[in-house]
């Protein structure tokens, strides 16, 4: 038996938490769940395996259980299944009952604190005292250790993969390289691609990024029609049409797609054979989601970065839809189911936001909502493909009939501003948004990409402008803002607030946005800060943390719900004409938190109405978060103002007339470094 000292610290935690229980007489299932879900959450963070408590799942025949625990890889996979019981149960007879449910046996633990069986594979391969530590280190190995052989194939397909995007796509740029040269079929179908894209995606799409089009089309197609089993999607999608068109193009003479893709032959068998064995919608959708995330890390690390290419958490979403239903209950007596109440997510990715609307709003209203008051646009078209076949199926799935959802449109939602569409792909495309641009929004919703463009000024990696909305922003938010440096405002979700408040006109209306929180405490934003409370009667800001880079004992894969560097929040902004105050609300989560304790926090308060709210009282400086600020500081003589230094006379009231930022490269490791070769 191994020594306190030897243990790892979550099963002494989990010893002492279980001490402290009894003491407290709560050795009931609801208390001592709570204990070993949290072991299990230690222990399978080295595995990169996350638990989810409280989980419906399908089993066979479509019947639905609901477990304690799912335990859960990187792509979403199920690799393991918990079930608490009371100390005091037969835990032999609810086994027994456990399994003429139809729960599976590939890797279950079943425990009651005193005794723990484990099943492997259908077998019992563990069963056994638990208030030895050593039978509990047993039990946790094994099941740890334990992997199906499909999901090996599939982890081992998956880093090939990622391995092999590269090399494929220069591959196919080599051909297409070719065929513009040879191949006047090609050439004239790419131009006409690139005008359609100039025309109505974005005046200044490059060669390039329609070459990236293609290249991603060809390398993906496969996976989506395996996933979705939906072979007519290249057919029925007006943007898949198109790009179909250029293959044929490109395979008229010599190059032979399914000859060049039997490099990845294995991976999308892999995929394939793991598509099969999900019956769950939901969870066939998250592997999809991954399967997409990593497939942008590896074809194109800068559009991941710049595009700000996350999953949102399913509590996340669930958490903001609830919100805004209650939102539009309380203040104005409506629901988004009710007709005239219409929902866009400006920034859809891959559909998650409009699926949970869609099992959200009741049936006697769904048919209505679906084909005219739901609206989401994407500019990338990896997302735009899974999103459009997500939200399909989400509608088939809870109604039993196909219909297309004619609320997507390829576009971005930052451009519709600045000039008329014309047609891109088919006019049904334009019909599109020529509908979304005359909707009466009402709500906003999403999670839009934050990132202000690159870590450093050498990576030639800047957020593309956006002039109407870039004049905005200076018109409001930097015009008011008393920062020196406001570079921070060119960060795209400060973009989709802007572009979302202007949206909703001088008309009443929700937003709930999911983004970097960093406009609610940095200097840069003061200006925004003060528009938002000037445009928005009550704002609610719900503080995520996980800011990596202000306090560098946290984790962003441990304790960020986006496992990323900055600091989250999720903001519900209501704008009522009714109300005469203009209110700031704010609460937060602890700092220290992991991720899972945050999501399930989420799930806990279920919506807005059940968060103990702190309401702020903002300075004359549109400062928010004042907790520890001195007052008095305001009154001190400044070192310098920009008043001063405009002045023709010495400035009077400050110390300096004159200052400066000093040296300023924004390309310093172009200019100095230790290397002189550098």
């Amino acid at each position: 038996m191994p020594s306190a000292t030897a243990l790892p610290k979550p099963i002494t935690a989990y010893y002492a938490t279980l001490g402290e229980f009894r003491h407290q007489h709560a050795g009931n299932e609801g208390a001592t769940r709570i204990a070993f879900q949290t072991l299990l959450a230690d222990m399978g963070r080295p595995h990169s395996l996350t638990v989810l408590g409280e989980q419906s799942m399908s089993v066979a025949k479509k019947k639905s259980i609901r477990v304690d625990g799912l335990v859960v890889d990187q792509y979403r996979l199920q690799r393991g299944i918990w079930e608490a019981k009371d100390p005091g149960d037969d835990l032999d007879a609810e086994i027994s009952r456990k399994i003429q449910n139809g729960y599976p046996l590939a890797n279950t633990i079943f425990e009651n604190t005193e005794r723990a069986v484990l099943f492997q594979n259908g077998h019992e391969a563990f069963n056994d005292d638990i208030t030895r530590p050593s039978n509990l280190l047993l039990l946790l190995n094994r099941f740890f250790d334990y992997s199906e052989p499909r999901i090996e194939g599939f982890h081992k397909a998956v880093a090939e993969f990622r391995q092999r995007i590269p090399e494929l796509a220069q591959g196919l740029t080599a051909i297409i390289d070719e065929a513009r040269r040879d191949n006047p079929a090609f050439r004239s179908a790419m131009a006409d691609f690139l005008t359609l894209c100039r025309e109505a995606l974005n005046p200044a799409t490059t060669e390039a990024e329609v070459e990236d089009m293609l290249k991603q089309h060809i390398l993906t197609e496969r996976i989506f029609r395996s996933i979705f089993d939906n072979p007519d999607f290249v057919h029925r999608n007006a943007v898949a049409v198109e790009l179909e068109k250029m293959v044929k193009s490109l395979t008229s003479r010599s190059f032979s797609r399914n000859d060049f893709l039997k490099r990845l032959d294995f991976f999308y068998r892999a995929i394939e054979d793991t598509a099969a064995t999900i019956d769950d919608y939901q969870e066939k959708q998250s592997l999809l989601n991954t399967l997409y995330e990593q497939f942008f890390q590896a074809y194109s690390t800068r559009a991941a970065d710049t595009h700000g290419i996350v999953y949102t958490p399913h509590e996340i979403v669930r958490w903001m839809v609830n919100s805004v239903e209650q939102a539009l209950k309380r203040e104005f007596d409506l629901s988004l189911s009710s007709p005239g109440v219409h929902i866009i997510d400006p920034c859809v990715g891959t559909g998650t936001f409009v699926m949970e609307l869609l099992q959200h709003i009741p049936m006697s209203a769904l048919e209505a909502k679906y084909a005219s008051e739901l609206h989401a646009n994407e500019v990338l078209l990896l997302p735009y493909y899974i999103a459009a076949q997500n939200i399909e199926h989400a509608y088939y799935e809870r109604t039993g009939s196909y219909a297309p959802f004619e609320g997507l449109v390829f576009a971005d939602t930052l451009d519709l501003l600045e000039h008329p569409q014309l047609p891109l792909f088919a006019p049904e495309n334009t019909q599109r948004i020529e509908r979304q641009k005359q909707a009466p929004i009402f709500v906003v919703m999403g999670n839009p990409p934050y990132n202000v463009g690159q870590v450093s000024e050498n990576d030639n990696n800047k957020n593309r402008k956006h002039p109407a909305i870039d004049s905005r922003i200076r018109e409001t938010y930097a015009k008011s803002s008393k920062a020196t440096n406001k570079n921070a405002l060119s960060d795209m979700y400060v973009k989709f607030f802007r572009w979302a408040s202007d949206r909703l006109g001088g008309r009443d209306g929700v937003i709930c946005f999911v983004s970097n929180n960093s406009f609610m405490d940095q200097i840069a934003f003061d200006g925004m800060r003060k528009h938002l409370q000037q445009d928005f009667s009550r704002i609610y800001t719900f503080d995520l943390g996980g800011n990596v880079r202000k306090n560098p004992k946290l984790s962003g894969t441990t304790n960020n719900v986006f496992g990323i560097q900055v600091g989250v929040t999720i903001t519900l902004l209501v704008r009522n004409s009714k109300h005469t105050t203009h209110e700031v609300f704010y609460t937060r989560v602890d700092e220290f938190w992991t991720k899972e304790q945050k999501l399930h926090h989420l799930g806990e308060v279920a919506d807005y109405t059940h968060v103990d709210w702190q309401q702020l009282t903002p300075d004359a400086r549109n400062t928010w978060l004042t907790s520890g600020l001195r007052a008095e500081f305001d009154n001190f003589v400044p070192v310098g103002t920009k008043e001063a230094k405009a002045e023709t006379i010495t400035g009077t009231g400050v110390i300096f007339k004159t200052y400066g930022r000093g040296v300023a490269t924004s390309r310093d490791n172009w200019v100095y470094d230790f290397n002189p070769d550098e």
